[in-house]
């Protein structure tokens, strides 16, 4: 997520003031476009290829000297409806000779050669095929002169995409705020650049195995099935629904100092409060952007705090919000932000492509760079990511450890968290799981430090907005798994590697329990479902592998039989099967103990 701003921010300065030097001694005469494909000029349906479309010319010096050549200046490609898509411009990848005629000699204008060549000159765009074969027409234009050339789409191409070997089937999610999720899950507009697979949201484990440090190598071959990740804390008057987005990389046209690295994850934090209904009524969205909280209401009431008010909530289909998701960078913002290249009205991206993902419960694949309506899944971060991050495993997905030393005297100081994802190839550990979040303004501040944001967000939404007396916002948690608010336990983390769960139902019949997480579910074989359900657990059961593994029975007259322990061929489920063929309902109590 760092982003090395204030390195790119001197370097475009000192590219201003030299090209500012060079237009007063030089001027430019384009004549000629001409288009350079990264291979042959041929693609499948919905596959993409790169162009190049060098400006030649002439460059006039002051004294009326012409000399003729390829020129420092960059084209507007475009293509005509139904013909493919092309991206917003980036810096040509390959091989490139240079030669700009405007930009020789000595002095200030070698320089303005080196540094513009690495940070300026744009003149590539990434074209997508439409998903019809023929031969299709790009059109160009610099300084009115405008250039053309044809691609031919064809269904037996040779492919540039790499074979996926990963394919997830739909999985049961048993969290308890997952319907709640479902509601509120939010409408993505993911802007696409020149690698569009990158750009898409997907599960940490695509590439079929936790390890954070080889998720830049194996995007090609990994999973693009669209994913969410998602968690939920609760206090008596509000809902904090978390969504975050993983991508394998955070890339750029041009990596240099951290601005590029391995892993990505930014999202959103949705205020939901109570209001008596299912689902409650959303007040405000926070997204985070490069360690940067930015804040959208949907409630005229809500003020200024610590930050300020950036805009409201659009929404889609009626309570879906709209969030854009930047290309390469991946900084969450909503669809009307300043820097949005999204527009709400005509669903659309002003820059050149992108992906729009909806909540559909499936995770599905777009089937180009500038797809829409891509469905999407839900994955609980709670029931993934979060046993890993609280276990030592060797999978290398998580790395970092920090203590969390919250500011205002609130709950969950000296707990050690670990603070980013594995990763190594670029930048080390710059990608961040919520709980090692934090926003630059209010952690300069000493208002907000690494973590609460996300952590304790009944605290830190009062500290960043201001709510008026008649909206009250609850500080306390009624379940906060990620600071150890969990119903129905002593709120102590267990010893590490270790942990214990109690379930409390009334049965009459028998019944098939399968225990994820903390999380049961109940599935009546005969006579009648269960009452009074309860479950209580010191920490997450974890994903193996489990040293002990324990079920028992500490209270019902019925009989007990495991029928599963929890594995990898079953997501870590445990299932359970009590019988109870007595007249009339009993109470069972159920005490799960593991070690790893």
């Amino acid at each position: 997520m760092a982003r090395g701003a204030v390195i790119i921010f001197g370097v475009r300065i000192l590219v201003f003031l030299l090209s500012s030097l060079l237009s007063l001694a030089q001027s430019i005469e384009v004549k000629e476009l001409k288009f350079r494909f990264d291979g042959e000029p041929l693609a499948r349906p919905g596959e993409s290829v790169a162009i190049q479309v060098q400006v030649w010319g002439d460059s006039i010096a002051k004294d009326g000297t012409r000399t003729s050549g390829r020129l420092r200046e960059a084209a507007t490609a475009k293509t005509a409806e139904g013909s493919g898509w092309v991206s917003k411009p980036f810096r040509f990848q390959g091989a490139d000779s240079g030669g700009f005629v405007n930009s020789g000699g000595s002095g200030f204008a070698q320089i303005f050669e080196s540094v513009s060549g690495q940070f300026v000159l744009k003149d590539a765009v990434l074209y997508t095929a439409p998903l019809q074969a023929g031969t299709y027409t790009i059109e160009a234009e610099a300084k009115g002169i405008k250039g053309n050339t044809q691609i031919t789409v064809a269904d037996d191409a040779a492919s540039r995409k790499a074979v996926e070997k990963n394919e997830f089937p739909a999985a049961a999610d048993l969290n308890r705020y997952r319907k709640l999720a479902e509601y509120w899950a939010p409408f993505v507009a993911q802007e696409t650049w020149w690698q569009p697979k990158a750009d898409i949201p997907v599960r940490f484990d695509f590439d079929g195995d936790w390890n954070g440090d080889n998720n830049w190598d194996n995007l090609d071959a990994g999973s693009s099935q669209a994913y969410v990740h998602y968690a939920a804390v609760e206090t008596k008057s509000h809902w904090f629904l978390h969504y975050n987005f993983f991508h394998p990389r955070d890339y750029s046209d041009n990596c240099i100092a951290g601005t590029c690295h391995e892993n990505d994850n930014e999202g959103i934090i949705l205020t939901v409060r109570k209001d008596g209904g299912e689902f409650g009524v959303l007040e405000l969205m926070e997204s985070l952007a490069h360690n940067n909280i930015y804040s959208y209401t949907n409630d005229t009431r809500l003020r200024n705090g610590v930050h300020d008010i950036d805009g409201k909530i659009d929404f889609h289909d009626g309570h879906h919000p709209m969030v854009y998701l930047e290309a390469g960078g991946h900084g969450a913002l909503a669809v009307g932000a300043q820097h949005s290249t999204f527009s709400a009205a005509k669903k659309d991206f002003t820059s050149g492509t992108g992906v729009t993902l909806v909540y559909t419960g499936t995770a599905e694949r777009a089937k180009h760079g500038n797809d829409r309506n891509v469905g999407y899944e839900l994955i609980s971060i709670e029931e993934t990511w979060w046993p890993r991050a609280k276990q030592a495993t060797n999978e290398r997905s998580f790395d970092a450890p920090y203590e969390y030393q919250p500011f205002g005297n609130r709950p969950g100081g000296g707990q050690r968290y670990m603070g980013s994802f594995w990763g190594r190839k670029q930048g080390v550990n710059k990608a961040k799981p919520f709980w090692g979040w934090h926003d630059e303004r209010t952690r300069r501040a000493k208002v907000l430090n690494t973590g609460q944001w996300a952590l304790d967000p009944a605290y830190s939404v009062t500290k960043n907005i201001t709510f008026p007396a008649a909206m009250p916002v609850d500080l306390d948690y009624v379940y906060n798994p990620f600071l150890g608010a969990v119903p129905g336990t002593a709120n102590i983390l267990p010893v590490p590697g270790t942990g214990t769960c109690q379930l409390e139902a009334v049965i009459d019949g028998s019944v098939i329990v399968a225990i994820r997480g903390e999380t049961a579910i109940y599935e009546v074989l005969n006579g009648q479902a269960e009452k009074d359900s309860s479950i209580g657990c010191n920490g997450v059961i974890p994903v193996g592998p489990f040293a002990e593994f324990e079920i028992r029975k500490s209270k019902g007259r019925g009989s007990l039989k495991i029928l599963e322990a929890p594995n990898a061929a079953n997501s870590f489920t445990a299932k359970v099967q009590i019988d109870d063929p007595a007249r009339g309902a009993d109470r069972y109590v159920l005490v799960v103990r593991w070690k790893m």
